[in-house]
């Protein structure tokens, strides 16, 4: 039976993952970023202001896509794919970056954990795609290894949703947290109509 969650308190991220999509439109079952730091997000707005004479007097705001940032120490075959690296042409082992580099687009899921009261939180983005080329450094005599730092753009996906986010304690379909970080998609948590 699912429980109502009143108060929660975001603490920690985990259970990042991605899920990629082929450029045929093939979903990639999930795999784990790796070790990360931060995420965060903003949503980026359009106004639409009506004026009388010159002066404001009505504004309504539209959520046009968000801008997701994520700082992690990335798994390999994770930053080639988001980047868009590839070994085709290439000998084993070699991989390129080039002016024709095909980035992939992405569902992005994690976790976000309550710590005071035990609660996770399911956070998924279902039209993600790389908002910068690939960057890097590199740091010698660092005492701390650094977290690379990943901005995204989420648009809508074919539902019109920038974002889901679900309460452990509120499912009541285990196939939902079973399967939110491997095969997100949005038949998974909408309601089925006969």
């Amino acid at each position: 039976m699912a429980t109502a969650v009143e108060t929660f308190d975001a603490v920690s991220v985990k259970n990042t993952s991605i899920q990629f999509i082929d450029s045929d439109g093939t979903q990639q079952d999930g795999s784990p970023i790796g070790c990360v730091g931060t995420i965060g997000g903003e949503t980026e707005l359009k106004e639409i202001v009506k004026r009388c004479e010159g002066v404001e007097k009505k504004k309504k705001t539209k959520p046009i896509k968000m801008n997701l940032t994520l700082s992690a120490h990335v798994k390999q075959s994770v930053l080639r794919g988001i980047f868009g690296l590839s070994n085709q042409g290439m000998k084993p082992g070699i991989y390129k970056y080039s002016e024709d580099a095909d980035a992939k687009d992405f569902i992005l899921t994690a976790d976000v954990i309550d710590e005071f009261e035990d609660v996770t939180k399911l956070i998924a983005f279902g039209n993600c795609t790389s908002a910068t080329g690939l960057k890097f450094t590199v740091e010698n005599g660092a005492d701390e290894l650094a977290l690379m730092e990943l901005e995204f753009t989420a648009y809508t996906d074919d539902k019109g949703n920038f974002m889901y986010e679900a309460l452990i304690p509120e499912l009541d379909d285990d196939t939902i947290k079973d399967t939110w970080h491997t095969q997100f998609n949005t038949s998974l948590v909408e309601v089925a109509t006969p």
